[in-house]
């Protein structure tokens, strides 16, 4: 990496000057351009970098992989190995991509990935390396803020959340593991072209490259791609374990490599199986692991959809093969009674506590990984709630509450309690719990609020009671109380 370094910092120096921003690409190709971008087409941004400056130079040749004349803007790109130079005019030779801070506050770093493979362009080398994407923001958004001392990066591709972690100071160490020779090189470069100071490369599977290690955060976007055994894989997506077990023993594994108190976080797929209920397959593994959990199942994809994904994910869709690659897949999942792919986070904590499965398809406020640490702290809040445990309650901040019923009527016929933020929950309640939402603030024990409902209500205490001791846990495991 040594090497790389000064190379690499001096196109750091041309991106930024030139404004090779996430921020900066986006307002150089507006709204049109860069959806259709995000699309994968291309056409309308080069039509929008058609202009010569370092902007629009830089952007064609790093993200759009089209050539460009030669200028004062390339030769230091040359000069790194990033571009070359033949027939009067410069080639990318990697895709080099800006990454957004977590929250979109700015400018977190670059990533150095292999040329993005279109349709048409034949299918990705086994050992291709991948750029960021879909998930591996998803994947950065998770990521708990808390600082730490050292930090895994399983299955690090091209550097991905190594590059986010480095950019936010979280990390003290930060070591970043692939079975791909290729992608850790890449990494590196990412590493040096970003100032990613202090990440460590380490190859081999799972977590064989630092057995004997503890960590306190472990982060991982792995190869959890569920695909029919056969002789085209690729590395960056397919681990060659059967099913979804790659994912298994990456949970129930985990534990032993954390220091007490210490996260897991990663990404997922998980088959739903006939006749065998998703969250209690996966929620087994993380039982197994011993750790406090939230597993949340984000998407599910029946097995034609899962397989088209994929298949064009490869670009192999449109090929002579692709049908025959298709029915593969399809028969895979047949033969295994496989319904359906679930995608979601996993989240564990080293040092027990409440394992919480749950699904999730609306939209959350972002970045979870601002308040994950406390979704897990409300899970044994609420485990371990009752009305005689002497402690006060104070409603979330961002509540708002609708009654809906009959225009007119008296008493309305459902309350309901809704989150503005966070996780943005809605949960049914009853008068107690609207009650309480309506006054505590955490300065006045619970007993005499629930006694004074009582009174306003006319219901019996005793009842009260016992009704909050019934949904109050749900509803602080839920984030309405703490």
């Amino acid at each position: 990496m040594s090497d790389l370094a000064v190379p690499l910092s001096r196109v750091r120096d041309v991106l930024q000057e030139a404004g090779y921003t996430v921020a900066g690409v986006r307002a150089l190709l507006g709204p049109v351009a860069g959806g259709a971008l995000a699309r994968d087409e291309i056409v309308p941004a080069l039509r929008a970098t058609r202009g010569g400056s370092a902007l629009e130079v830089l952007t064609r040749l790093l993200w759009l992989q089209v050539p460009v004349p030669p200028d004062g803007t390339t030769d230091e790109l040359v000069r790194a190995g990033l571009a070359e130079e033949s027939a009067g005019e410069v080639r990318g030779l990697f895709h080099v991509e800006p990454l957004e801070a977590v929250g979109g506050d700015g400018h977190a770093g670059y990533v150095v990935s292999d040329r993005k493979v279109r349709p048409g362009d034949g299918v990705p080398a086994p050992d291709h390396v991948v750029g960021a994407g879909g998930a591996s923001g998803s994947l950065a958004r998770l990521v708990v803020h808390s600082p730490v001392d050292n930090v895994l990066d399983l299955g690090t591709g091209c550097g991905v959340q190594a590059v986010h972690l480095g950019a936010r100071g979280q990390a003290r160490r930060i070591t970043a593991t692939d079975v791909n020779a290729r992608a850790l090189d890449l990494a590196e470069m990412s590493f040096a072209l970003s100032g990613t100071e202090n990440a460590e490369t380490l190859r081999g599977p799972l977590f064989e490259p630092v057995r004997g290690r503890r960590f306190d955060l472990i982060v991982s976007n792995p190869p959890f791609v569920i695909a029919p055994p056969g002789d085209r894989t690729f590395t960056y997506r397919e681990s060659g374990m059967p099913g979804d077990d790659f994912c298994r023993r990456l949970v129930t594994e985990s534990a032993e490599m954390l220091n007490d108190g210490g996260y897991c976080q990663l990404l997922a797929n998980w088959l739903h199986v006939d006749g065998v209920p998703w969250d209690e397959r996966v929620g087994g593994w993380a039982e197994a692991s011993g750790c406090a959990a939230w597993v949340v199942q984000r998407d599910v994809q029946d097995p034609a959809e899962y397989a088209e994904l994929w298949l064009r994910d490869s670009c192999e869709a449109g090929t002579p093969e692709y049908r025959a690659r298709y029915d593969a897949w399809l028969e895979h999942f047949e033969r295994h009674r496989v319904t359906g792919v679930g995608f979601g986070w996993i989240t564990l904590r080293r040092g027990g506590g409440p394992v919480r499965v749950e699904e999730l398809r609306h939209a959350v406020e972002e970045p979870v990984g601002a308040y994950v640490d406390e979704v897990l702290d409300g899970f044994r809040a609420g485990a371990e709630f009752s009305t005689a445990c002497g402690r006060t309650l104070r409603a979330a901040p961002g509540l708002v509450q609708e009654q809906i019923g009959p225009p007119g009527a008296e008493d309305p016929e459902r309350i309901v309690l809704r989150q503005t933020g966070r996780l943005r929950r809605a949960a049914g309640v009853g008068t107690v719990e609207a009650g309480l939402a309506g006054v505590c603030d955490g300065s006045l024990p619970l007993e005499p609020l629930l006694d004074a409902i009582a009174r306003l209500t006319g219901m019996d205490a005793g009842s009260v009671r016992a009704h909050a001791d019934a949904v109050l846990p749900e509803l602080i495991a839920d984030g309405f109380f703490h």
